[in-house]
């Protein structure tokens, strides 16, 4: 077992390292914080779908089903924002828009993980996980 300091790094490191090798499917170990960011990737339409698979030994894993359109990943780029050495916050009237409204920021808000367009909705601001377009 080796210690992550970035769950949430490290997952957009392989998706990103996946798509680039046309992969159409990418394991990782699973956690709580992961799967709210996935519910958000997926509910945006950045992902087809993930599943929590659990095996015999105890370890949770979850299988990204990436997405891809006319042979191209439809994630061209995801970003870490927040980081374990220097968290970023924003209030609900300084979230950003990801060009032009075309792209997600993803926050961790007192009302839960989920994208900018829902906070503005909900009137809440949070920690900026990370940036997709």
């Amino acid at each position: 077992m080796t210690l992550m300091n970035d769950p949430i790094g490290d997952m957009i490191t392989r998706i990103r390292n996946a798509q680039l090798r046309s992969k159409g499917k990418v394991t990782m170990p699973g956690s709580k914080q992961r799967e709210r960011v996935l519910e958000v990737l997926k509910s945006e339409g950045f992902i087809r779908g993930f599943a929590s698979v659990k095996h015999a030994s105890g370890r949770n894993e979850l299988e990204i089903e990436l997405k891809y359109f006319d042979g191209e990943p439809v994630i061209r780029e995801i970003e870490r924002v927040s980081k374990p050495g220097r968290r970023v916050y924003v209030a609900v009237k300084n979230l950003p828009r990801i060009n032009n409204g075309l792209g997600v920021a993803i926050l961790s808000t007192p009302k839960g993980v989920m994208a900018d367009h829902a906070a503005r909705d909900a009137n809440v601001g949070g920690e900026l996980i990370c940036t997709v377009f």
